[in-house]
């Protein structure tokens, strides 16, 4: 990141990493690594939020098994490491118990095409692969880890599994790759208060629900221990339940003994097997940095790429470079004659901030050839000599500003409003690199300058840490010696100068210039003025809302405490695990990626209906994060300067053309929720006697619907400006509209806006409540009644998977990899991914144009009005109350024409003295 190589202000999706293990101690004993493949890829699956590369394809189990391998060989330094696989055919515990692992569902539709690529990720680290037919990973892990053991290694088992536990031993330990942590001897007797050797007996007697294995009914881990540790083993145990206390535990313990006894053959694990091993095969070996660097580029993990080895034989690229420095006033005069004389050149400036509102500028490189670049440093460490910073922009500023010049640049928003502080606004066509990566690859994460250069250049840029350092000793750019500033500077400039010579031309015959010069260009000017407003924030507001949720926080704290019957800590997972399934013996309902039972919001609505604290609890996480999230950080995100909060409106984020925002996240402030609503009375006009104005597409994703699959009745409903989820509930129950319920138009709302998505029945009965049978009724009956979404569903899957794109209303398009020949309505994510970008992208499509339309009447106007944010399909404006009715009317003129549609668009509009009491005018 940059106080200096700026990119657009936002977090890569992906999960931060996990800090670094401390580096195990190098005993004479070599190290061997035992991973559990499958133990290991659920988990992350599970673990890692829904990722997708560049073609749309799920990716977040890849990523993480990506990144586990990173780690591992970067912070343990193995000496062999061997990833074990369940083996092909029936599995030997099914003989012994048919219904072993009856209970597990097919493998979850997004991880399925993922094992491929996690294969080809093993073998690009040239980790071996080991399998044994009808037999699980367990047991050949176990069977290593008795032979490594045998061979005087020490052993290390990476899994989630506990039935691992059983194999420790004073040389072989499991290593927990989310939390880095060790369980050996001593931490298992401190976890489970048992011996290695008890293991198979504590779970014979708990059971094992992820593998469907029964147990003694009543015994949990804390009671199975006790029962251990006073018996010894299971067969001490069975043979003296006279003395086991509690009539029921007694009654239990004699009725499921031979289960218990069962469970025993199904957990112990095989450490026997014949398998033919090369031992020295299992040494580490240096990973195949081409094949590695081919699947970060497939599938969007360009983070990674640093952190790669040098392809073997492959000499680095090296740049001839012409770097100058422009430090007095004699070489500016020179410099400025050469700048006069150029139609385009590259602009980068150098800050001492990330935040541009808040940053001092450092100086300015320019670029017009590969290998040149100039840097005019404007502040620097005391002794060394720099130009005038005022001085500078005034000679700067008709170059700047000269319309006839085209500027180049990497992110220019960010430099748009540095220079914007200082009085110069920036004009003339701009041709913005980010802008034009993103627009070829929608579906790529991160299109900052390092990953344009690993990808376009085969480059490494100066990392900035090797200028300013990290951390506490972290230095400010006018503190680092010029000459150094300048050699990174223009290479910024340098570096983006030769990617723009290489995307332009692919935009252009990729037939996205039109779109990039008419909607993507000239949005940069008018985001860039957005956040150089800003919106005043009500502080003391948002410190009454705070101190009110904290009363109530208190309050519900206090009645989870009264209904648990004792005090915990609410945030400790472990802890509300056992409040909840130990001593309040609620169901457990899901698993966690590590076996646990979970507690997400999902399972705790579900549990609600059966006990009071669950909603509790999901009402004291929802004031929490509002409070923490919202009415404690928004204070101190406000510029001290306007008392205004300036989010970032990121342009190159979205695979699907919408906008988002940062510091702070506007468009995750809840509607739906009157504690939510709340937040928005805190924004609030900056000027005595002003308004807000805010102005929302209804229902606009429908609209673009009818628009593309022109069904008769649904452009009909749109023409008659009648209520479409009432019309919907109207056909799918087979009723008149004047008679459809609130239940009925909540039913057809959920249909529409999931249906078209891809949201199947369950999906459906889940959210509404429903038996599934009803859910996949009320589908049926949609797609019957509206045939013509079904026909654009299923052209637009069929254009798909022929281009391997999708595109927008404005030609917008996203890259799809993954879409079946299939009938029926369940859609796997690629599929889903490629409606959802049509619709939600044309969206995007609409509301850009909308904004260019209306800032430049506002502006061809001279209204003292401003447009301040854009929320989904929302827009927030500032502006005296004398120019209401000037405004309202050109708002709706401008939205409701921004593009021509085969439905009419409708906009609502309301103002009022904050962003939530508005009224409708």
């Amino acid at each position: 990141m940059k106080q200096g190589r700026k990119q657009a202000n936002f977090l890569d999706p992906a999960p931060e990493p996990e800090p670094a293990a401390p580096e195990p101690s190098r005993k004479s004993a070599p190290s061997l690594y035992l991973l559990d493949a499958y133990s290991l890829i659920y988990q992350v699956f599970h673990g890692i939020p829904l990722m997708t590369g560049p073609a749309g394809q799920p990716t977040q189990a890849v990523f993480g098994i990506f990144r586990d391998l990173l780690n591992l060989l970067r912070d343990r330094k193995p000496d062999m490491l061997v990833a074990a696989f369940d083996g092909a055919g029936k599995v030997f515990r099914s003989e012994i118990f048919p219904e072993y692992k009856a209970q597990r569902s097919a493998m979850p539709e997004e991880l399925v095409p993922q094992i491929p690529v996690i294969q080809r990720v093993f073998e690009g680290f040239r980790v071996p692969v080991v399998k044994h037919e009808g037999m699980e990973a367990d047991d050949i892990i176990a069977t290593l880890a008795r032979r490594g053991y045998e061979r005087g290694f020490e052993v290390y088992i990476c899994t989630a599994d506990k039935d691992a536990r059983q194999l420790l031993n004073d040389r072989i330990k499991i290593l927990n790759l989310r939390t880095k942590k060790i369980l050996d001897v001593p931490a298992l007797k401190t976890d489970w208060g048992i011996a290695p050797e008890q293991v198979v007996d504590l779970l014979a007697l708990t059971g094992d629900t992820s593998d469907n294995v029964p147990g003694v009914p009543g015994i949990g881990l804390k009671t199975g221990a006790k029962l251990l540790e006073e018996f010894g083993d299971l067969e001490s145990l069975l043979a003296n339940v006279e003395k086991v206390s509690g009539a029921k535990r007694k009654e239990n313990l004699r009725e499921f003994a031979d289960t218990a006894r069962r469970a025993q053959q199904l957990i112990v694990l095989r450490d026997n097997l014949e398998l033919e091993l090369d031992w020295e095969s299992l040494h580490l070996r240096t990973p195949d940095a081409k094949v590695l660097k081919t699947l970060c580029i497939e599938n969007g993990f360009h983070g990674f790429i640093a952190e790669l080895p040098a392809e073997e034989d492959r000499p680095q690229a090296v740049w001839k470079t012409d770097y100058k420095i422009v430090d007095t006033p004699e070489r500016l005069k020179d410099f400025l004659g050469e700048l006069g004389q150029q139609k385009r050149y590259c602009l980068d400036t150098e800050t001492t901030a990330l935040d541009p509102l808040r940053a001092d500028l450092v100086g300015l490189s320019f670029s017009w050839a590969e290998g040149l670049g100039y840097y005019l440093p404007t502040l620097g460490p005391k002794g060394e000599n720099h130009l005038d910073t005022k001085e500078t922009l005034e000679a700067l500023r008709p170059f700047l500003t000269d319309p006839a010049v085209e500027k180049i640049g990497q992110n220019l928003k960010y430099d748009m409003l540095v220079l914007q502080r200082a009085g110069i606004e920036i004009a003339g066509p701009v041709t913005d690199t980010m802008v034009l990566s993103y627009l070829l690859e929608s579906g790529e994460r991160n299109h900052n300058l390092d990953q344009l250069s690993h990808r376009l250049l085969d480059h490494t840029m100066i990392p900035i840490t090797d200028l300013i350092g990290r951390g506490k000793s972290q230095k400010t750019m006018d503190q680092i010696e010029i000459a150094k500033v300048a050699e990174y500077a223009c290479e910024d400039a340098d570096a983006t100068w030769r990617i723009e010579e290489i995307l332009t031309p692919k935009v252009k015959d990729e037939g996205l210039w039109g779109l990039y010069a008419e909607v993507e260009r000239p949005l940069i000017q008018v985001l860039a003025r957005m956040e150089a407003e800003g919106i005043k924030i009500d502080l003391p507001l948002l410190k009454r809302l705070s101190d009110d949720f904290a009363t109530r926080l208190d309050s519900i704290e206090r009645e989870i405490y009264d209904l648990a019957g004792k005090t915990f800590n609410i945030g400790s997972g472990p802890q509300l695990r056992q409040i909840l399934f130990e001593e309040l013996k609620l169901p457990s309902l899901q698993k966690t990626p590590g076996g646990e039972p979970s507690t997400s919001q999902e399972v705790l609505e579900e549990l609600a209906a059966k006990h009071p604290l669950p909603r509790l609890l999901i009402q004291h996480r929802q004031l929490a994060k509002l409070k923490s999230t919202y009415l404690d950080a928004l204070p101190d995100l406000v510029h001290p300067g306007d008392g205004r909060v300036h989010a970032s409106f990121n342009q190159g984020v979205t695979a699907t053309g919408r906008l988002s925002s940062s510091d702070p996240n506007l468009q995750n402030i809840p509607v739906r929720t009157e504690d939510g609503r709340q937040i928005r009375q805190a924004f609030i006009p900056g000027h005595e006697g002003w308004l807000l104005l805010t102005a929302d597409y209804s229902q606009i994703e429908l609209r673009i619907l009818a628009h593309y699959c022109e069904d008769p009745a649904l452009m009909k409903a749109f023409e008659e400006d009648r209520d479409i989820h009432q019309a919907v509930a109207a056909k799918i129950f087979e009723t008149a509209e004047d008679k459809v319920d609130s239940a009925q138009r909540r039913v057809a709302k959920t249909v529409n806006f999931g249906v078209i998505y891809g949201l199947s029945p369950y999906g459906l009965a889940s959210r509404l409540g429903i038996p599934q049978t009803d859910a996949d009724a009320f589908i049926e009956a949609y797609f019957q009644e509206y045939a013509g979404v079904d026909a654009f569903i299923t052209k637009t899957l069929e254009d798909a998977l022929v281009a391997g794109y999708v595109s927008t209303i404005l030609g917008r398009r996203r890259p799809i990899n993954g879409i079946k020949k299939t009938t029926g309505h369940n859609r796997n994510l690629a599929e889903r991914t490629a409606i959802n970008t049509v619709i939600q992208g044309s969206a995007a499509d609409l509301i850009k144009r909308a904004m260019l339309a209306v800032d430049r009447e506002i502006r061809c106007q001279g209204l003292k009005a401003r447009m301040l944010l854009q929320i989904h399909d929302e827009l927030v404006f500032e502006l005296p109350e004398s120019e209401l009715p000037a405004l309202r009317d050109l708002v709706r003129k401008e939205m409701t024409s921004a593009l021509d549609l085969k439905v009419p668009l409708k906009v609502d509009i309301a103002a009022g003295p904050n962003w939530l009491d508005v009224e409708p005018i």
